[in-house]
């Protein structure tokens, strides 16, 4: 790969792979901006419990990147906390949506994203739609997302892991704007012999500094709307060389549709169909991921629409 210079230009929505080849390090950054605000505004919500949301929309897209190939990929967490239901859908090539359940009488103002979720599990989910196999992997969830996701691929995939997420608003002449960030590092060493299998298994010296360069990042170098994904790399790693590879970009999009819906109101019976209309006479059907209402006349279910229903 030919070195160049460090981008110092700042784009937002993105995700950037990257390799410390003499650590065996690979891993990737994640930068979202109005993207993850889109997702996080659909619903008011107060704002630790935003902030829950956004780390779970940064965790989606670095691990939903790496699995792509496989199909959909879903992040949903059940807990006993306030937090109860987490759900975040990563499409490739890279659409995001996501939304969350919580006890809005339970939530404290600084609260953090561990105390939030509380005891509970963390479920990915792969879906591949060509071949109509589903595969799901449980981790349990204890004290927060990204420790999750770090003991997932240690149990599951035996891959040592770093995972480092970050939430914050940004105050804009425009208002206030969320803004979240994430970085996954992994030692995935040339010789698969050299990888850790025991968790009391002694770390190799490669992954021992590799994930001390790691911790060093902090909170609000992951959201600063002016520092480049590469040139944090190159913070955190100039010293031992770090290559960048193709960005992807993502966007907020849900997958919901008037078809979609009406299609899903037909699979019901016509008695139950009665039982859910409204004192207008129609059947309202609102999306949990965008908020989206769509209401039916269900006289004219089944036949063809002139467009989608707001």
């Amino acid at each position: 790969m030919k070195e160049r210079f460090v981008s110092f230009e700042a784009k937002d929505d993105r995700i950037t792979p990257f390799a410390v080849e003499a650590l065996d390090l690979r891993g990737r950054v994640v930068r979202l901006g109005p993207a993850v605000d889109t997702i996080l505004s659909h619903y008011n919500y107060p704002p630790p419990v935003a902030r829950v949301l956004g780390e779970g929309v940064a965790l989606a897209a670095l691990l939903g990147s790496m699995l792509e190939a496989h199909g959909r990929f879903q992040l949903q967490t059940r807990t006993e906390g306030v937090v109860d239901l987490l759900i975040v859908d990563y499409d490739p090539p890279g659409r995001l949506r996501g939304f969350l359940r919580y006890d809005a009488d339970r939530v404290e103002a600084r609260a953090s994203t561990a105390t939030l979720l509380g005891q509970g599990h963390m479920a990915l989910t792969i879906e591949n739609v060509q071949e109509s196999s589903r595969h799901q992997g449980l981790v349990e969830l204890r004290t927060g997302l990204a420790d999750a996701a770090d003991e997932y691929f240690r149990q599951s995939e035996q891959i040592p892991s770093f995972v480092k997420l970050a939430v914050a608003e940004e105050v804009t002449p425009h208002g206030r704007r969320w803004r979240a960030g994430g970085l996954l590092a992994q030692y995935l060493p040339r010789n698969a012999g050299e990888g850790l299998g025991d968790p009391a298994e002694e770390a190799p010296d490669a992954w021992t500094e590799g994930v001390a360069l790691a911790r060093t990042i902090e909170d609000h170098e992951l959201v600063d709307p002016s520092l480049s994904s590469e040139r944090l790399l190159y913070r955190l790693f100039h010293e031992r060389g770090v290559k960048v590879f193709e960005e992807r970009e993502v966007v907020a999009r849900c997958r919901c549709s008037a078809s979609g819906v009406e299609n899903m109101l037909l699979s019901f019976s016509a008695d139950d169909r009665a039982q859910m209309v409204g004192d207008d006479g129609c059947i309202g059907v609102t999306c949990e991921f965008c908020g989206t209402h769509r209401s039916f006349d269900p006289a004219e279910l089944g036949h063809d629409r002139p467009g989608e229903a707001g």
